[in-house]
């Protein structure tokens, strides 16, 4: 496991470029880039790059078109990416792998295939050290599109199939996985700058933000600290909080917090959403509704766009001995933990958590609507047959705006699980 695999990601094109370039400087380097700029034409253009080490040093530059494997942009992926990454890393003379990743590639979908997907009976991740995520960004341009409405391919972005995302969540996710932000593109104004680094610092608080011309090809991630995710992706019960972001307003930016115990009324819930899209840079945790207690549902707003889908089930959902012993001895640790400080006598370790990133939203706004959209003293006391009966527009995946379509989940791209 010598071999270092490092992921650069953003939507800048020129910027991404260039921190690619720096990196295929160092001899020993493979840069893999598979363009999906004519992916609705059912083609991919990968292209790799490979600087041979000293004497020779030369890089040696191959381009190929692949058609889509049954139409399917994971598959052909899958089927290419992964076991190619498996055999540069298994070369003498590469000791570092760069994934190039075309602009609409969020990277959390590729690590999660990495770690997860089996190629030849093992995942990649077993002959690579997945040294982290570099993403590539100007901070006024993304501070625009951190909160813009505009669809991914209206933007000129590849349009992959069933893709309904906003360039918002596009853009945020990008940010919030990286373990080392470089600014690059026209510089930004002072203030434009101050307010990206104040969303950055609360977004990706472990993630250092560098100028390009401070990169250091060598050790791109270097300034990294060991606490940082590198390309390891959370569960859905770790810590809201990650790499203890500041909480106190800056540059008009603010990290709201929401808790509290008792299960939201589901149609005033929805009315409430609402104050998550407008003037709200990023909105994520954990909710229950009343209507289904045993169900951890996970809320992810960025933009214009929401996501709210069951990820799991509640511990105090288990019921017998057994079930109880298996659910607690399948929890991680620090789940177990956290459920153990905060169990209560009639909800068990049934939360609400919630964290909004506003920039440009009200605080105390959005905290009276959640609060707001919360059971009543008269509902609670009603009790669960009654809670059930409430009317409830969510299914076990809604988005918002309501609609039709079901988007892909945040690991769907790379796991094969969109339609063949």
């Amino acid at each position: 496991m010598d071999t270092e695999l490092i992921l650069v990601s953003g939507v800048t094109r020129d910027g991404v470029a260039e921190v690619v370039d720096r990196l295929l400087g160092e001899p020993g380097t493979a840069v893999l880039h598979h363009d999906l700029a004519e992916v609705a034409s059912g083609v991919v253009r990968r292209r790799l790059r490979v600087h041979g080490l000293p004497p020779g040093n030369v890089v040696a530059d191959h381009t190929a078109a692949l058609e889509l494997a049954h139409g399917c942009v994971s598959c052909t992926l899958r089927e290419d990416v992964l076991p190619l990454i498996r055999k540069l890393a298994r070369r003498p003379e590469v000791g570092r792998v760069v994934l190039h990743l075309d602009p609409v590639i969020e990277p959390e979908q590729v690590c999660w295939a990495l770690l997860h997907v089996l190629v030849e009976d093992a995942p990649v991740a077993d002959d690579v050290r997945l040294a982290g995520v570099v993403t590539v960004l100007e901070p006024a341009a993304w501070l625009t599109d951190a909160t813009s409405e505009d669809e991914v391919p209206d933007r000129g972005l590849a349009a992959l199939p069933d893709d309904e995302r906003t360039i918002a969540q596009l853009v945020v996710a990008q940010a919030e996985f990286a373990d080392l932000i470089v600014y690059a593109g026209e510089l930004a104004e002072l203030w434009q700058r101050a307010r990206a680094n104040a969303v950055l610092a609360r977004l990706a608080p472990l993630a250092p933000r560098i100028d390009l011309a401070s990169l250091d090809p060598a050790d791109p991630l270097g300034r990294v600290p060991e606490t940082a995710r590198r390309g390891r992706p959370d569960g859905p019960h770790a810590v809201l909080l990650r790499g203890q972001p500041p909480l106190r307003p800056d540059c008009g930016v603010e990290l709201v917090l929401f808790n509290a115990r008792r299960p939201f009324h589901p149609d005033r819930l929805h009315e409430a959403m609402g104050v998550l899209l407008d003037g709200v840079v990023r909105a994520r945790g954990r909710i229950w509704l009343a209507t289904r207690p045993d169900a951890v549902l996970w809320v992810e707003s960025a933009g214009g766009g929401m996501q709210i889908g069951y990820v799991d089930d509640w511990l105090a959902a288990a019921t017998g001995r057994a079930a109880e012993a298996k659910a607690w001895a399948d929890a991680d640790p620090e789940r177990r933990a956290a459920a153990a400080l905060r169990w209560h006598p009639r909800y068990g370790d049934r939360i609400q958590e919630l964290t909004v990133l506003t920039c440009g939203a009200d605080p105390l706004e959005i905290t009276e609507a959640l609060r707001g959209a919360l059971l009543t003293d008269a509902e609670v006391a009603a009790g669960e047959a009654a809670w059930r009966r409430l009317p409830d527009p969510f299914g076990w995946f809604h988005t918002d705006p309501c609609g039709d379509a079901v988007l892909a989940d945040p690991a769907q791209l790379l796991r094969g699980e969109d339609e063949k």
